[in-house]
């Protein structure tokens, strides 16, 4: 399948679609077969001429996959913050803990003794690191990369002052100046401006390895930021009619994100860890060869609450 024809929709009819504006400019988020909007609370009275910020919802048919869309406006009364669960959860049991109104999975972790191995900070405090994980460090096949495992891209939330911001950069990278570190959740490779899966310690070429499969389909979650500041949590689910042959590849991954106007993004966990909550109701991405979703617990979570 062509990178030209990943968005092309899968059905003929299709409700209106609606474009978000960004600084001036309007991208599409064209076939939108469900969307849902939670209004943030009701605006100051110095700001009520301004629209109302709100969470949507989309979800789109892919020619290979189902794509769930959240758009967090910039600037809302909305925060995308991680978790960590001593034990594996679902995101659902995630979402009831605390109080979210959507959860995705995020960080890498070990099943078999469910410990990160993405490093995790949680209101300012370390609460995973992947370097106190015996069966990643002590593992033969993974010492040559683990100076690049250990320095992955994370999703982090700053406070600036007063103000929060967001990024998307190396574990190593200093926070900005006069900027204090928050949240951060760690996974990778990132997908935008371009996709960093060598550089990361996921593809070495050479040997042919290529641990995330990125050109082959699969389900996949992502995470990105527009120009504005808008947060976009994207996962990707297989079609139960395909087990074998549906998802989505790294790369087409990097081009629907950019499609939606994400100018930087990064890939998170994905496989059966790919999942999602969202308003009362669980979506799973991978599915087995009878077509039923795989509904796997996992370690740490991205929750969108209301600030």
């Amino acid at each position: 399948m062509g990178r030209s024809n990943l968005l092309v929709l899968a059905i003929s009819k299709v409700p209106p679609c609606f474009a978000i504006a960004s600084l001036g400019m309007l991208f599409w988020l064209g076939g939108c077969f469900s969307s849902r909007s939670i209004p943030s609370p009701t605006p100051k009275p110095t700001v009520t001429t301004s629209p109302a910020k709100t969470i949507r919802y989309i979800e789109r048919n892919l020619p290979q996959g189902i794509a769930h869309i959240l758009l967090v406006p910039a600037n809302s009364q909305f925060l995308v913050t991680p978790a960590l669960s001593t034990k594996v959860n679902t995101v659902e049991k995630f979402a009831n803990q605390h109080r979210a109104i959507a959860v995705f999975n995020a960080g890498f972790f070990d099943p078999v003794n469910e410990k990160s191995t993405s490093y995790i900070v949680v209101g300012g405090q370390l609460v995973a690191d992947p370097k106190n994980n015996e069966r990643l460090v002590n593992n033969p096949k993974l010492k040559p990369y683990l100076n690049l495992i250990f320095n992955r891209s994370e999703f982090r939330r700053y406070l600036c002052g007063q103000i929060t911001r967001y990024s998307i950069t190396l574990h190593n990278e200093s926070p900005p100046a006069d900027c204090r570190l928050i949240d951060a959740i760690g996974a990778g490779p990132r997908l935008l401006p371009k996709v960093t899966s060598i550089q990361e310690g996921f593809v070495d070429k050479a040997l042919r390895r290529d641990t995330l499969g990125s050109k082959q389909p699969n389900a996949r979650t992502a995470i990105g930021m527009t120009r504005d500041g808008s947060i976009i949590l994207v996962m990707v689910g297989q079609k139960p009619s395909q087990p074998n042959t549906s998802g989505i590849s790294l790369p087409q991954l990097a081009d629907l994100m950019k499609s939606l106007g994400v100018e930087e993004a990064m890939n998170l966990d994905g496989g059966s860890s790919s999942s999602l909550y969202f308003q009362g109701k669980t979506f799973y991405g991978k599915v087995d060869q009878q077509g039923n979703p795989i509904k796997r617990p996992v370690k740490s979570v991205l929750l969108v609450q209301q600030n």
